[in-house]
């Protein structure tokens, strides 16, 4: 906490006060001081207030960590099972082509860019 130091004394009138003139009847708190205690107490209110949103944040840390990896290894098997699909259905028509061309030996252009010039 930063600690408030006067720059001017106090006027002299103040510091010839008896101290029963000084201090709040009620809680016993100088007057002099009772405007910093104020102070103080609202910035430890604003700081509980600040230690409560943080309050967890260490466990909500690891949940946010712990769905990003899963959701990362989800991404991954999506990727290989995409690839795992397209595979599947590339080999298939390689194989027949493979076998058109190997049984009338005419070669067979390539059916993703023009049909296939199959002689029957």
């Amino acid at each position: 906490m930063d600690r408030h130091v006067p720059m001017h004394a106090l006027p002299e009138e103040i510091q010839k006060m008896s101290p029963e003139e000084k201090v709040c009847k009620y809680c016993g708190v100088s007057y002099l001081i009772l405007h910093e205690f104020k102070a103080m107490e609202e910035k430890v209110k604003a700081m509980e207030k600040e230690m409560k949103f943080y309050q967890g944040s260490i466990e909500r840390e690891k949940r946010l960590q712990e769905k990003l990896q899963s959701l990362s290894q989800d991404f991954e098997q999506y990727k290989i099972d995409n690839e795992s699909q397209t595979e599947s259905r590339i080999y298939p028509r390689l194989r027949l082509r493979l076998k058109i061309q190997h049984g009338s030996g005419k070669l067979v252009p390539n059916s993703q860019f023009t049909k296939p010039c199959i002689d029957l």
